[in-house]
């Protein structure tokens, strides 16, 4: 019997939205954005982080003063709980993500081994 990944995949989706972990980052996301100075705080250090990978991404250095930037910033906001709690929720998903993407890949590195 055929199996169509993209149902598979399709459910594995509804079942990420279903659990408990995705229900606690999506509270903590809300909880974050109702409130109009830790929105305002989130968003600047997302901005800063989204900036910096680009940067990254595309080979350019980084200077000392964007490292401290980035760095104050993460301080200053982990101080804020609301934004501390949607960090560890965003952290715990993250780590669910890569161990899915682990399953999923296991029949690809089965087949062809271990390429480390």
């Amino acid at each position: 019997m055929a199996v169509n990944l993209y149902d598979a995949a399709y459910a594995l989706e509804k079942a990420i939205r279903q659990s408990d972990e995705y229900k606690q980052l999506q509270q903590m996301y809300n909880e974050v954005n109702a409130d109009p100075a830790a929105k305002n705080m989130f968003d600047n250090f997302r901005q800063i982080q989204m900036n910096l990978q680009q940067k990254q991404m595309m080979g350019q250095d980084i200077s000392e003063q964007e490292v401290q930037q980035a760095q104050a910033t993460v301080a200053l906001v982990q101080q804020n709980e609301k934004i501390s709690q949607l960090m560890q929720a965003e952290q715990r998903m993250s780590m669910i993500i890569g161990e899915l993407n682990q399953l999923i890949m296991k029949p690809l590195e089965e087949l062809y081994g271990n390429m480390s």
